[in-house]
């Protein structure tokens, strides 16, 4: 059973979504159905990978001896200092 639901969302917002949804082929409706299901789904497994996040996993080798805090320390005090 489809029900009616009313959203207040940023005109330039709508715009992008409705011209995404017809470059796809789908509704808007239909979109933002299937973002609501994605993210209320109790079968929403963080540690479950995306279709795109599978595709580079395993694209960057790292050396045995990467030491990842210091990288990000390092990366911090550059930034930051």
């Amino acid at each position: 059973m489809t029900s009616k639901l009313t959203l207040t969302v940023e005109k330039s917002v709508i715009e992008k979504a409705k011209s995404y949804a017809k470059k796809t082929g789908r509704s808007l409706s239909e979109l933002i159905e299937k973002y609501l299901d994605t993210i209320t789904s109790e079968e929403n497994d963080d540690k479950e990978l995306s279709p795109k996040m599978k595709k580079i996993v395993g694209a960057v080798t790292l050396p045995n001896d990467f030491d990842e805090e210091k990288e990000l320390s390092s990366y911090f005090e550059k930034k930051h200092l």
